[in-house]
């Protein structure tokens, strides 16, 4: 039986306090951060465990999983960073060399790691899922409109001025946005450094 809720799964993960949520129909159904199941503070690694209990918790039915979000988009950070040490080279040589190893294992090739990891924990709760086809979309969203959509959407306001103020997401330390029933436009930002 096909069931008629739409389900979308959002990760955070490889920066710092990894995490999974499960929507159902719009509306936040379930959420864990990685570091409850391996008590380690600020945990950065892939939400394995918060992903499988979520995926539990929230029982979603065979070809009800619309979409799985990431909260940024990796390769438009990782051109940001190669233009930054590039614009300061040769000062910035050993945090380019510290930073390139990560970026290649895990950030580069992440859309293979999320299929796998999802389809992983699928797996071990008896669910089929395959990202590689149709209907489930893997989606990176802009991390400022993460961190906008975060707010705005779960508030009871059907209309908000939304600010996001951050280190850095791509290359917009602070954002501004105007959401609007379900709708987030970004109407200004500024950009790093």
């Amino acid at each position: 039986m096909v069931s008629s809720s739409q389900y979308i799964i959002g990760i955070s993960a490889f920066y710092h306090d990894s995490a999974v949520a499960v929507l159902k129909d719009g509306q936040i159904l379930c959420a864990a951060q990685e570091e409850r199941f391996t008590r380690k503070k600020h945990d950065a690694s892939f939400p394995s465990n918060a992903l499988q209990w979520c995926l539990e918790y929230s029982g979603i039915p065979e070809d009800s999983l619309l979409a799985v979000v990431f909260y940024d988009k990796p390769l438009l950070k990782f051109e940001r960073l190669l233009e930054t040490y590039y614009a300061f080279a040769p000062k910035g040589f050993r945090s380019f060399y510290q930073a390139m190893p990560v970026w290649i294992k895990e950030k580069v090739f992440l859309k293979k790691i999320i299929r796998e990891e999802i389809e992983k924990a699928a797996q071990k709760v008896g669910m089929n899922v395959k990202l590689n086809g149709q209907p489930t979309r893997l989606l990176f969203s802009e991390h400022h409109l993460s961190h906008a959509a975060s707010a705005f959407y779960p508030s009871p306001f059907q209309r908000a001025a939304v600010l996001t103020v951050d280190g850095v997401g791509e290359w917009d330390t602070a954002s501004i946005f105007i959401g609007n029933g379900e709708h987030l436009e970004k109407l200004q930002e500024l950009h790093f450094p």
